[in-house]
């Protein structure tokens, strides 16, 4: 074969670097915006805080666009779960900023952390299961305008993927409880400390660090404000070991509090829930069956808004899985927090069939007649969401 010649090389260089730095670019982008959200989490954080509030207060928004604000509202929460992932990688790794990382842990972060970092599988069900609870209400929207059997049909297989993610999870903790949410949830980042009023003072008459300086350069003397970090601390230049602030006069006992360490914080990050066994396991798969009960109930219901049956086999699997669950002293602190957040939770079944058509929908109508035109309005959208979808009151 002839070989080419140096003309046909430098036409297909200008090409063949053209596709090259086309498919080297969103790679590119995509580790600046990762970088972009390390080095400002603080305010990633409250502008994904103002957009989901706004997704919950427009009002009309479930009427005339649902599908539109429902996808809003869908992709501001997975970009939130794309930030946790990246924040929690950026965390372990120590290149989140120093005021940017929290002081302690909660339970609930040590230990669904403990999961993620020791097993792949875990991870993965758990994000499965994480996305699914995002997008269910929108893909229950999109099925419906394809027909009330295509949307329940879809309605079931979405709560039997939630039920076998659970299961899964349950096996592969070694059947301790499931927690919710069963991934880490982003710890409040702290606010940046406030201004020292006397720097702020000396700012203020135009003084600079040279002119606060006690004593020359090179000199040992009086620590200098340069080694000052971001929460107020001290780094001492010599060893490098930093000293804390001392607490506000009035704050003293918080201050000493939040330095005491309880049982749960020494204790291993397993062993925050511990194994069930007998009723109490049965306890936790009845609770995990209920969901997927109440939606095949209603899915075979003929009249599913005024049917008793679904929503007491419903609620008998919930109340049945609380009466079975384990009461022992042996019970952890996070078990009972759960636990107490899974009662509050079992007020949504107020909201859900027959219940809510016989009993909470006159008592809803009743308040927004009494409240100002503007609450009234978002109530009564929030209300077409409760009569005709599932997924609005899935805990």
């Amino acid at each position: 074969m002839s070989k080419p010649s140096d003309k046909q090389d430098l036409a297909a260089a200008p090409g063949s670097f053209g596709v090259k730095r086309a498919f080297s670019l969103p790679p590119q982008w995509l580790h600046m915006y990762d970088d972009f959200i390390t080095k400002n989490s603080h305010q990633v954080s409250q502008i994904e805080s103002t957009l989901r509030s706004l997704t919950y207060i427009i009002p009309g928004r479930f009427r005339d666009a649902e599908i539109a604000s429902e996808s809003i509202h869908s992709g501001v929460q997975l970009l939130s779960l794309y930030h946790d992932t990246l924040l929690s990688r950026a965390a372990t790794l120590s290149k989140l900023p120093l005021s940017s990382l929290p002081r302690a842990p909660s339970p609930q972060s040590r230990y669904t952390k403990f999961w993620t970092l020791k097993s792949a599988f875990y991870r993965r069900v758990a994000y499965v299961l994480q996305i699914v609870n995002y997008v269910q209400l929108l893909c229950e929207m999109s099925a419906k305008r394809r027909g009330e059997r295509v949307r329940w049909n879809v309605v079931v297989l979405l709560e039997a993927i939630k039920a076998f993610c659970k299961l899964l999870l349950l096996r592969i903790t070694k059947s301790r409880p499931l927690l919710t949410p069963v991934l880490p949830e982003r710890e409040p980042i702290p606010d940046e400390a406030p201004e020292d009023p006397e720097e702020a003072e000396l700012r203020a008459l135009g003084e600079d660090d040279e002119d606060r300086k006690p004593f020359g350069k090179g000199s040992v003397g009086a620590p200098q404000r340069k080694g000052v970090g971001p929460n107020g601390e001290w780094t001492m230049p010599r060893t490098g070991m930093s000293l804390p602030t001392l607490p506000a006069p009035g704050d003293t006992s918080g201050y000493l509090l939040s330095r005491v360490l309880t049982a749960d914080d020494i204790k291993p990050a397993s062993n925050l829930l511990n194994r069930l066994q007998g009723s109490a396991q049965l306890a936790e798969v009845l609770h995990i069956l209920a969901p997927l009960v109440f939606a095949i109930a209603l899915a075979r219901s003929k009249d599913k808004r005024k049917s008793w049956t679904p929503w007491l086999l419903g609620v008998g699997t919930e109340l049945a899985a609380r009466q079975l669950r384990d009461r022992g002293l042996q019970t952890t602190p996070l078990e009972r927090e759960e636990w107490n957040r899974r009662g509050w939770a079992m007020g949504w079944w107020a909201m859900r069939g027959a219940f809510y058509e016989n009993v909470t929908k006159g008592v809803v109508g009743g308040v927004r007649s009494r409240m100002p035109g503007l609450l009234a309005g978002i109530i009564e959208d929030y209300e077409y969401l409760w009569e005709n979808y599932y997924f609005s009151t899935s805990a």
